[in-house]
């Protein structure tokens, strides 16, 4: 696996987390060092399925997703200029689907580093897809999602699993509603997250999030030839805010209600990854717009962070029979399933509290 963040190292073929001078698997006793060896065990069947994969399965794929969501940008801008109700509604839906792409695929593996082996490349296409595609800060979205929600994921107060938490909102706002206002939302947090920072990067954020909404709302007004401001900022709202109800229900439907650890009683990586995760099942929208490690493959994902959408689709197989001969959990469960749990069970799940849960005999 390349392009693996200074955070982490590859020791032989363990993973290890690295925490300052922390490690977690220092002192492992026999019994520890046995439970820790399935990990290691699964890490060396998937390095030997990536190692045997071609470069195009294992970025040229994605890459050539994220390429034609770039090429349905022309077209879509021209037939926002129509004035025939259908070929505008076919303009406003390829920019909505293009956007989606580009903002939660891209971004999510820019975050990752899985769309080039070069660090320097690396570092590029997370400030171009995070920033200028996404509204966001780079470094912010790289610190809270690869360094706190997959380093603790569910664990309590450290990565809780959701970066759309609003416990006052009733359920059917927050679920229905309410996620409609994240184009908004999303750079006004971005701002937020910029304090300590230094002035170069509070800088370059700025002017890279204003490059990527400016230059849609150029494009509105001189190309597809909106005659005023107001009409060019509600197509924009309309095109970001398409998809962004599956997004927040993809957000919280494959973590929160599964088990929570505490910090200081954490299991295994291998154990709180397939107790604390979830796949959803294949959906032909959601898996090729918001990207496998986000839908079918995500407990893959979580256990293999750096392996890019395909290449998590590619090593499902081995993981999922791995962890069956293994007699560990592999979760899944359906999208109206989750939506209908959430419904049902909105105060215990998203206002109160949830419980830490102990894996007896692993910690």
């Amino acid at each position: 696996m390349q392009n693996v963040p200074e955070e982490w190292r590859e020791e032989g073929t363990e993973v290890v987390k690295r925490r300052g001078d922390h490690r977690e698997d220092g002192g492992k006793g026999g019994e520890e060092v046995e439970k820790e060896s399935l990990m290691m065990e699964l890490t060396r069947l998937v390095q030997k399925t990536v190692k045997e994969s071609s470069w195009w399965e294992r970025r040229g794929i994605d890459c050539s997703i994220l390429a034609a969501a770039f090429l349905c940008l022309p077209p879509a801008f021209l037939l926002l200029g129509s004035s025939q109700l259908l070929w505008f509604s076919a303009g406003m839906l390829l920019m909505g689907v293009a956007h989606a792409i580009i903002t939660v695929k891209g971004t999510h593996l820019a975050s990752h580093g899985a769309l080039s082996e070069s660090q320097a490349w690396g570092k590029f296409w997370a400030i171009f897809f995070i920033e200028i595609c996404g509204s966001f800060s780079a470094r912010a979205g790289v610190q809270g999602h690869i360094k706190m929600h997959h380093a603790h994921t569910n664990v309590i107060g450290l990565g809780d699993s959701s970066v759309w938490k609003v416990p006052f909102l009733p359920r059917t706002i927050y679920l229905f509603i309410a996620p409609l206002a994240v184009p908004i939302i999303t750079p006004l947090v971005a701002l937020a997250q910029m304090r300590g920072h230094s002035l170069l990067i509070i800088c370059r954020t700025i002017l890279m999030v204003f490059l990527g909404l400016y230059s849609q709302y150029w494009l509105l007004i001189n190309v597809s030839g909106f005659q005023s401001p107001i009409s060019a900022l509600l197509c924009m709202l309309v095109c970001r805010a398409m998809f962004s109800v599956p997004y927040i229900h993809v957000n919280i439907f494959q973590h929160i209600g599964l088990p929570m650890f505490s910090p200081t009683r954490r299991p295994k990586r291998v154990y709180q990854m397939t107790h604390g995760v979830l796949n959803l099942p294949r959906n032909f929208v959601l898996d090729w717009i918001f990207g496998h490690s986000l839908i079918n493959c995500h407990v893959e994902h979580h256990l293999f962070p750096f392996l890019s959408d395909n290449m998590c689709l590619k090593v499902k197989p081995v993981v999922s029979k791995y962890l069956a001969e293994k007699k560990l959990p592999y979760q899944e469960d359906g999208y109206l399933s989750r939506l209908h749990l959430f419904f049902n069970k909105y105060q215990e799940l998203m206002v109160f509290a949830p419980s830490i849960t102990e894996l007896v005999g692993v910690q």
